[in-house]
């Protein structure tokens, strides 16, 4: 059990590209979720560029749920 949790805890706060990011959490996320894309994730970066540093990477513990909350309205906008 503690080395789930330490698997767990080493993917959450693992810096990831947008890629890598995008990857993961289309995998990990319920198939009625909207999906990650490379222009959404882009979008998302601008418009809360204050979740990243100077190196741009993302997170899931970090970027995952602000993301689900804010994908639905990318997607009524696209």
């Amino acid at each position: 059990m503690k080395a789930n949790y330490k698997k767990e805890q080493e993917i959450n706060f693992a810096e990831m590209t947008l890629v890598q990011f995008a990857n993961y959490y289309n995998k990990n996320i319920p198939a009625s979720f909207p999906r990650a894309t490379k222009e959404a994730l882009e979008e998302f970066k601008i418009a809360h560029a204050g979740l990243f540093d100077a190196k741009g990477l993302w997170t899931i513990d970090k970027h995952r749920r602000r993301l689900m909350d804010w994908l639905p309205s990318f997607h009524s906008v696209v």
